[in-house]
Parts: C-alpha cells; sequence; structure tokens
C-alpha cells in the first residue's frame, strides 16, 4: 500500500477491514447540487457524522490560502482542487470584504464563489474572518479598527493597550453579528442546495501576550459570580472566578466571554439558516500546561473544551488546527478532541508532505473531515508551518489519499458513523515502537513500519528493521 494503513480505533469493537479499501466501492458525486436538505451533525453512541444531502458525508477538504478570499484568485485554486481530488473547499469571508462601509454590504465575491464551486462539483465550508483571525482584527473592517473608542481594546495586566479586541463590548459584538446576519439571510437565499455545507463564525479566537482582559469592566466581571452553567459543568460550588477556579481562573474567564460571544453570533446566523456551526483552536502544548499568555489564552484550545461546550451551545463542534509534525503530539490532539459529546475535524494542518500521513488517524477515529491549509497556486508559503513550496510532488502525496477514498466517502463516512473504523499513521521518533497494534473485535491488526517485502528483516547491511524512516510512510498489515 503507498499510504499508510487505516482501520478504526477499538472505541466499539471497529470490525471494518482493510481490505475494504481494494474494492471498487458505487461513485459518489462530491456534492448533489439539486438537494434541498440542509446538512447537519448528528451524534449517536458517542459517535458523529456529517449530514449532507441526507446521508454522511466524508470531507476529504482543502483551506485556500488567507487571501485567496477575491475573484481575481479562484483561477489559481480550481485546478491545484481538481488534481487533489478534493471534495469541500474551506474559503475565508472576511468582514472587511462584505462590509467595507457600515451598513453597505457587498456579497459579489460570495456569488462568484458559489457559481465556480457549483462549476468544479464541490462544496464549501466558509471561514468567517472578523472580531478574530488568528486572535487579531486583521481582517475586520477599517471603521472597527480604527475607533478604539467605539470598539475597544483588551488591556493587558500592565495596564496597556493590547492589539485583539475585547470580547466584553456590546458595540463590536452587535456590529459583527448584524454583519454575519446579513452573510446568512444572503447564503440561504443564494444557495438553496446547500453547497455551502458548514460555516467557521470567527477563526482562531483567544489572544496572544494577555492571558485575559484586565480593563475595568473586565476586572469588575472577573471579581463578580461565576455563571451558573459553567458551575453545572464543573460541579463547582458558587463564587468568584477566583475562589472557584483558582489558577485557571484568569483563562477560564476569557475563554467564557469569547465563547459567549460566538455563541451570540452562531445563534444568530442559525436562526436564519441552521447550518453546521464551528470554531477551531490554534493549539497549546500537547504535553504539559504552558503559560497561558504563550499561546491563544481564551481560545478553544484542549483543556478549556468544557468551557465552551458551557458557553456555545450552537456550537456543533469545537475542532485542533494541527501543525505539529510530530507524531506523538498529533495523535495527542485527536485524542483531545474526539470526544462523545464533539465531532472531531481537522479543518487546518499542514500542506508539507509528512502531515499527509495524518489523515488516515484522523479519519479512522471517526473524523468527519481534515483539511490541509494553503491549496492553491498563489505561490503563498507558510513555512515551517507547511511545505516550503507546494510542487506537483507534494501536492500528490495528498492526492493520493483523496483518490483513495473519492470513491467510497459516503461508505467510510456510513462506517465510521457506526463505529467501524481504525486507522494509523508511522510515528516521527526513532526510538518508539513503530509495530502498531488495533484490536478489531476477535480480530486483531498489526500495522509495521520500516520492514522488508512480507512483513520480514531486512538483509544485512540495510538499516535495522522498524527504524524512523526519512520520510513516513505506510504500514504492512497482518491480520491474526
Amino acid at each position: 500500500m503507498k499510504s499508510p494503513f487505516s482501520l478504526r480505533r477499538p472505541k466499539a469493537r471497529r470490525i471494518a477491514l482493510a481490505a475494504a479499501l481494494a474494492f471498487a466501492m458505487l461513485p459518489q458525486a462530491a456534492s448533489a447540487q439539486r438537494a434541498t436538505e440542509i446538512p447537519r451533525i448528528e451524534s449517536r453512541n458517542g459517535e458523529h457524522a456529517l449530514i449532507v444531502d441526507g446521508a454522511p458525508f466524508l470531507m476529504l477538504g482543502a483551506q485556500v490560502n488567507n487571501s485567496s478570499n477575491y475573484p481575481a484568485m479562484l483561477p489559481e485554486v480550481w485546478p491545484v482542487i481538481r488534481k487533489m481530488h478534493a471534495n469541500t473547499v474551506e474559503v475565508p469571508i472576511a468582514w472587511e470584504q462584505v462590509e467595507p462601509e457600515e451598513g453597505k454590504f457587498d456579497f459579489s465575491f460570495l456569488d462568484v464563489l458559489l457559481k465556480e464551486a457549483r462549476e468544479n462539483d464541490v462544496r464549501l465550508v466558509l471561514l468567517w474572518f472578523a472580531t478574530w483571525k488568528n486572535t487579531s482584527p486583521a481582517y475586520a473592517p477599517a471603521w472597527v479598527k480604527l475607533d478604539n473608542a467605539r470598539f475597544p481594546r483588551l488591556t493587558n495586566a500592565k495596564g496597556e493597550t493590547h492589539y485583539a479586541l475585547s470580547p466584553l463590548h456590546r458595540s463590536t459584538l452587535e456590529a459583527d453579528k448584524r454583519a454575519f446576519v446579513r452573510l446568512m439571510e444572503h447564503l440561504k437565499r443564494n444557495d438553496p442546495q446547500n453547497t455551502v455545507i458548514m460555516v467557521q463564525p470567527e477563526n482562531e479566537v483567544g489572544t496572544y501576550g494577555s492571558v485575559r482582559d484586565f480593563s475595568p469592566l473586565a476586572q469588575k466581571l472577573f471579581d463578580g459570580p461565576v455563571p451558573d452553567a459553567l458551575l453545572k459543568r464543573f460541579d463547582k460550588k458558587p463564587g468568584n472566578w477566583k475562589a472557584v477556579f483558582g489558577t485557571d481562573a484568569d483563562e477560564y474567564f476569557h475563554a467564557w466571554h469569547i465563547a459567549r460571544y460566538v455563541e451570540e453570533i452562531a445563534a444568530a446566523g442559525k436562526a436564519v439558516k441552521p447550518l453546521p456551526m464551528y470554531v477551531n483552536a490554534a493549539l497549546a502544548s500537547a504535553f504539559g500546561r504552558q503559560p497561558a499568555a504563550t499561546y491563544s489564552s481564551g481560545g478553544p484550545v484542549h483543556h478549556v473544551i468544557d468551557v465552551y461546550k458551557a458557553a456555545a451551545p450552537s456550537l456543533d463542534f469545537v475542532s485542533p488546527d494541527i501543525y505539529a509534525r510530530d507524531h506523538a503530539a498529533y495523535l495527542e490532539y485527536l485524542r483531545f478532541y474526539d470526544r462523545p459529546d464533539n465531532a472531531l475535524m481537522v479543518p487546518e494542518t499542514g500542506n508539507a508532505a509528512d502531515f499527509a500521513r495524518f489523515f488516515f488517524p484522523v479519519i479512522g477515529r471517526g473524523g468527519i473531515g481534515f483539511a490541509p491549509f494553503g491549496m492553491d497556486d498563489t505561490g503563498y508559503a507558510n513555512f515551517p508551518l507547511g511545505a516550503k513550496e507546494l510542487d506537483e510532488k507534494t501536492l500528490d502525496i495528498f492526492a493520493r489519499n483523496y483518490r483513495l477514498f473519492g470513491p467510497m466517502q459516503r461508505e467510510w463516512a456510513r462506517w465510521a458513523f457506526a463505529g467501524k473504523t481504525w486507522g494509523v499513521a508511522e510515528p516521527t521518533d526513532p526510538k518508539a515502537e513503530h509495530r502498531q497494534v488495533m484490536e478489531l473485535g476477535k480480530y486483531r491488526a498489526t500495522a509495521t513500519f520500516g520492514q522488508w517485502q512480507f512483513g520480514t528483516d531486512k538483509p544485512t547491511g540495510n538499516p535495522e528493521p522498524g527504524a524512523a524512516s526519512p520520510s513516513p510512510r505506510s504500514g504492512r498489515t497482518n491480520i491474526s
């Protein structure tokens, strides 16, 4: 096999075997454009499915670069998407783009995007870049960014003005919400066939460099009572934030107020058109706790997922943007976000070749979608997070996976929803065990890496069997 072996983990004793990959399944079109049933997230027995056109759907995704959200850039997008065999494209829609002047809206790019997505037979996920885009207001309109009296920034612990907008002010929330509702209204009128299957309200919320807002308003709220919904979620007795949460109080306070802000926006959008909605996380360390000011404090990092669940019930799930190349860290992030109350999706990951193998553990764990970032021909690169350049060889590594799963995307999604899939990928640590065992009910599958033909040791003079390869790759699988 050219790609890492993929089956389902033993959460419910999954029984779909690798042999299924070898059979031709009935082709499923990437989109059924005449359908009118609104997509949704469905959960059952701790498993989740993205329902599109009335059936489970596996999102073979790709995210374009941040500034590829203009008509002139789309010709640089579609050839890459076709080569990749993606069925879904994640595309930013910026607040500054749709409301450059307050109260004057322009959805012309969305109209072009919908038309061209249908022509290319792909579905869309819209990414709302507004109050937050990677924690900053860079994609908010100038009339918001330049009016700090009306739209206040955070204040850090030293009393200095911070770069991020504060989540505590109704003026900012109401302006953002109004624009988002207008976006959803336009979508409802112009996309009855549901080319758009999901929406991400805000992008990588939180703040770097300050654990929370320390303005007088924020401090007054921080010294006040913790909301009942959060007390119930954590089974805590009433008190102020410091008394209830101790050393976690600052970050939990910030996460609560950001999540409540996003909740209002998502709920207002869903009232217009109830598409699935999620927020993504710029992650904290997978192992141990680092100082909150060194990562996106207040965002949906793994240790505050429960805060988001209490604060933002209109969000269908929270998801990790994973740029960690380390196998152990990548799998740990998957474990954090794969929960009975949270569908697993990786909406952003690196587009370097070594990230392609992680597609298998994502979908093996029942993930509803996977999307490398920066998949277009604009020439932008976010190295070292991704590839130095998206050349044909690198693109083909991702395309192999999607070509393999494209014909059975519906079947795989159905199996995953039933808890019958597993997935593995080669570790990066040369000292790690390069043999992975999966319990499949009455069967046991062993995936090995770095071995010779038929699972035997390599001849004398060759690298040791099981040693990490320079480019992590597939495993040979034995069923016993």
